[in-house]
């Protein structure tokens, strides 16, 4: 499982919150609900998206904006329009003076919107991401990006106005889909990070996917490089041009990366991380965690 995989695994969509907004000009929706990620898919009419402190950028039918939050933005008809509502954290939307819309603009099954037979139809998805797998990849990202979302769309405008037995995992599906194709499109027309590109080679993108696949194994230079066909030499040398790391190093970033993540769920104890990220005891865990990190696994579980 690679990073752009984990981003999506973990803590994925689940029971993500979905909408499709109907409107007709002029409409203004000041964003500020706080969430890491968010997806605007525009399926018909127009659309701008202004990042607070940024330049507004057009959103054409069938292009999709990822969002890093968590700061505000605005979607509107037009650059120059005043915002309308505000979608708060929750999902709680009112006017500027704080009067709830929720009835008044509800069109039906997870439909908003100002006209049911509005120009403009928008579906909109946030993920409420936290981990420190999902960080080392958001990281990487801009703030705002625009991509087109291609078939994608059409299946999830299709899906979110049904109300039928197993929808939510559906649509959740469905966004995770269309959040890995904006997200591929991206890498693969932009400067990716060094670990993206280096997936792509044949050999040290097989290395990774060893090392992230299985993080409990005892990985040893010369064993990974045996798996892989090249010998240790060759492995540490081209591993460390393509990533920016040596082999060792990458995998303990990603044993310490899912470790931190595992430590926030309930039932987990020390003990039980360790063994699924490599480390053959609590105590080997914790010192390659404060190590790292500057604290214990307990501070950060508790923090």
């Amino acid at each position: 499982m690679d990073q752009l995989a984990a981003l999506l695994d973990g803590p994925r969509a689940r029971g993500a919150f979905l909408l499709r907004s109907i409107m007709d000009p002029p409409w203004s929706l000041r964003i500020q609900d706080e969430a890491p990620l968010s997806v605007a898919a525009l399926v018909s009419g127009e659309a701008w998206i202004t990042p607070d402190g940024g330049d507004p950028i057009h959103l054409s039918p069938g292009e999709v904006a990822i969002n890093r939050g968590p700061e505000p933005y605005t979607v509107a008809d037009d650059p120059a329009t005043e915002p309308q509502i505000v979608i708060h954290p929750g999902q709680h939307c009112t006017t500027l003076d704080g009067v709830s819309v929720y009835e008044s603009m509800d069109l039906g099954v997870r439909s908003w919107g100002n006209n049911p037979d509005g120009g403009t139809v928008l579906l909109s998805g946030t993920y409420n991401l936290e981990g420190e797998v999902s960080r080392r990849l958001l990281e990487t990202l801009p703030p705002l990006i625009v991509q087109p979302g291609g078939p994608v769309i059409a299946l999830l405008g299709a899906e979110i106005v049904k109300d039928e037995p197993g929808q939510e995992a559906v649509l959740d599906r469905l966004l995770d889909l269309l959040v890995i194709a904006v997200l591929r499109s991206w890498f693969a027309t932009h400067e990716a990070p060094s670990w993206y590109r280096a997936m792509g080679d044949p050999v040290i993108g097989k290395a990774m996917r060893l090392l992230q696949n299985n993080p409990a194994h005892p990985w040893t230079v010369a064993t990974l490089a045996g798996r892989v066909g090249i010998s240790r030499a060759s492995l540490a040398r081209r591993f460390t041009e393509l990533v920016g790391e040596p082999p060792m190093s990458f995998l303990t970033d990603w044993r310490l990366a899912l470790a931190a993540d595992l430590l926030r769920e309930p039932d987990a104890t020390i003990g039980s991380v360790a063994r699924k990220v490599g480390y053959g005891s609590p105590f080997a865990l914790s010192a390659a965690f404060k190590r790292v990190r500057g604290i214990s696994p307990q501070e950060h579980r508790t923090g």
